[in-house]
């Protein structure tokens, strides 16, 4: 999932800052970036972005005065980030459901340490709005299997038919596609590290490296690869749950 960001900064240099931190994350889509409040009222109701960093004092409004509107609106509720040269805002920051407070200068650590909170918010934003089904029925050959999301291990598709693994080693084969499955289990912790498998993250054991920047996840003993491309985002999302 690509994250849309808006920057509101006065400040040149800590714009300019700031759009580098964030084109180094493969999955940050940057919108254009907003010099005082008026713009940034603008470009929020433009483009309805994902995550805002915010600094507290801009011109027009500030950015305390922005996410009050914000917050109050009916429409999409971004996960806030403030920025500022001063701590003593901290408390108001919070308040207002900011996901963090940074302080310039900008630490590299501390704002990965940021953007883990904000994947953490917007993970927990996302499974709040979908629907979670307490049991599957799976429909085999033979049978209807009635099977609770969290039994499962991982999926793997083995030519046109899925085999679901549970964590009480029972396999059960069926014709639905996987991302019918990945559809149903959406609104629970399963992630997609291969084309060919489906794997419940919170059923992992271990992960062990494997060849070329290629990975291996390790669950009851069975092995499923995790792709050279989805490695850094199957470890991104690791650190964000």
């Amino acid at each position: 999932m690509t994250i849309q960001v808006l920057i509101a900064e006065d400040e040149q240099f800590a714009r300019e800052e700031l759009i580098y931190l964030l084109k180094q994350i493969y999955d940050v889509e940057l919108c254009p970036s907003a010099k005082n409040g008026k713009e940034l009222l603008e470009y929020y109701k433009l483009y309805l972005p994902d995550v805002l960093f915010i600094d507290i004092h801009m011109p027009n409004f500030s950015g305390i005065e922005i996410a009050e509107k914000i917050r109050t609106s009916n429409q999409n509720q971004p996960a806030i980030v403030f920025t500022t040269a001063y701590d003593h805002y901290a408390v108001k920051a919070f308040e207002l459901q900011a996901v963090d407070y940074l302080l310039k200068p900008f630490d590299q650590t501390r704002f990965e340490k940021a953007m883990g909170k904000v994947r953490r918010a917007l993970h927990n934003q996302s499974n709040s709005s979908k629907q979670r089904l307490d049991k599957l029925v799976i429909s085999t050959n033979e049978k209807m299997v009635v099977l609770k999301p969290e039994e499962i291990g991982y999926v793997e598709k083995i030519d046109r038919m899925l085999k679901i693994h549970t964590l009480t080693d029972e396999a059960i084969v069926t014709k639905m596609t996987l991302k019918e499955l990945e559809e149903k289990l959406s609104a629970y912790p399963f992630y997609r590290p291969h084309r060919s498998y489906l794997v419940n993250l919170d059923a992992i054991d271990e992960i062990t490296p494997w060849f070329n920047g290629a990975y291996n996840i390790v669950i009851r003993d069975s092995k499923i690869p995790v792709s050279r491309s989805s490695a850094k985002e199957f470890f991104d999302l690791l650190e964000s749950i």
